[in-house]
């Protein structure tokens, strides 16, 4: 994270700051949306009479202000109105006044993420469901792929709409999750004693209100057989002004729960998301974090290594770095596999152990998560094993000795010595 975070401002420019405050956040007498809560945007306050002060209603005030329109990317950057709105029949648009204030210019690492282009009309190897989801989904709100385990899909909005999203085929489904749709779900898992091990996704799970999480929470707790709970969430990173005392306290009560976040990259790291993800730890709640590699955001070392150092004075253990998945429209963001490894070779080593993720890929067609490493075994036989280590230079183990005639074949095996004086 650079050194000077803690005094960065999250304004924007005059016309970005115009089209944002076009948008009412309650009702129309409401005056000009702020954009975070320590911006200096907040000089313009909605009246007190009208705009909410609890802390508790401004992440959903700050929701309601979204951009979502082909006409707001038009007048706000420049975008070409009907390519938009092509685009947004494909899938819809949601940016929050937060995360926009973290996009310095057009076409940055933090536009790419949410700005549609007409990159996304390229289908390319793509399909709607690359990971075979829907073959894996018993019932609309389960995925069941692994034994004891499921995914739990309880929400189809997010605080923000990525375009590389790999549930684009139901995030930002207008129609509403019903109760009887939720209930289904726990029916399921109650029904499945080998289940021991619930992830709640969606879109995003905390965008549900405190009482209703509270309710899917409660009842998966009330089942015997259900030992982890885990949450898939943005959002800590898109709108960290969700995470309220009210929540963590819904949260804390139902340990062991995790919490895996998506930063993708260190631009990502404000202080807004820096007291969030406090507010979790605090709160007795395990962070991990997922991250996409995306072609143009996050795919040079340096910035990784950034990232991943930065989530650790967070309090966020860096988890996996994914291949991104082959969804349609998102060729553009795909990167060749060789560019992952590369990262993983300069993380290794070169930062602490506890910021080296997993760099996986999802495989296509349901076959799970295949972790990918940089190769370091050169040689495997019975007498030895011989690695390179992080800076390439090359090492011998000596392998268990199980011969039974009771001859010594250690060769004169030296612990510590490199190939080179070995040999």
């Amino acid at each position: 994270m650079p050194s000077n975070q803690q005094s960065r401002d999250f304004s924007v420019t005059p016309e970005q700051d115009r089209a944002l405050s076009d948008k009412r956040i309650v009702s129309e007498k409401i005056s000009p949306t702020p954009l975070s809560p320590n911006s200096r945007t907040l000089k313009r306050r909605a009246k007190p009479e009208i705009f909410s002060q609890d802390k508790d209603k401004i992440w959903a005030q700050l929701l309601a202000s979204s951009i979502e329109t082909p006409e707001e990317l038009h007048r706000i950057w420049g975008e070409d109105l009907e390519t938009m709105r092509q685009l947004r029949q494909e899938f819809n648009i949601r940016i929050n006044p937060y995360y926009a204030s973290l996009i310095k210019e057009k076409d940055d690492p933090i536009y790419k993420q949410v700005v549609p282009s007409k990159k996304e009309l390229v289908r390319g190897c793509c399909v709607d469901d690359p990971l075979s989801e829907e073959k894996d989904s018993p019932i609309p709100s389960i995925t069941h792929r692994y034994k004891d385990r499921v995914l739990f899909l309880v929400a189809h909005e997010c605080a923000v709409y990525c375009r590389f999203c790999t549930r684009k085929r139901k995030v930002s489904d207008p129609s509403k999750i019903n109760l009887k749709y939720i209930e289904d779900g726990i029916d399921y898992i109650r029904q499945h004693s080998e289940i021991r091990d619930v992830i709640l996704s969606g879109g995003d799970p905390l965008l549900l209100s405190d009482r209703r999480l509270d309710y899917i929470l409660k009842s998966l707790r009330e089942i015997p057989h259900i030992e982890i709970i885990r949450i898939g969430t943005k959002i800590p990173c898109v709108l960290p002004q969700r995470v309220t005392r009210k929540l963590c306290n819904v949260l804390k009560k139902y340990h062991p729960l995790y919490l895996n976040t998506h930063f993708n990259h260190p631009s990502e790291l404000t202080p807004e998301a820096k007291k969030a993800c406090d507010m979790l730890s605090d709160a007795g709640i395990p962070l991990g974090n997922q991250t996409v590699l995306l072609k143009g955001v996050n795919d040079e070392p340096e910035v990784m290594k950034q990232l991943m150092k930065g989530l650790l004075k967070m309090r966020v253990r860096p988890y996996y770095i994914y291949q991104a998945d082959p969804v349609t429209g998102t060729e553009h963001f795909r990167t060749k596999v060789e560019k992952g490894l590369e990262i993983m070779k300069a993380l290794r080593g070169h930062i602490s152990g506890l910021g080296v993720p997993h760099f996986v890929i999802d495989a296509p067609g349901g076959g799970g998560k295949i972790p990918l490493l940089p190769h370091y075994l050169d040689k495997l036989d019975d007498d030895q094993i011989v690695m390179n280590n992080y800076v390439g230079k090359t090492y011998v183990y000596p392998q268990v000795n199980d011969n039974k005639d009771g001859q010594d074949r250690s060769n004169g095996f030296s612990f510590g010595t490199e190939i080179q004086d070995y040999f």
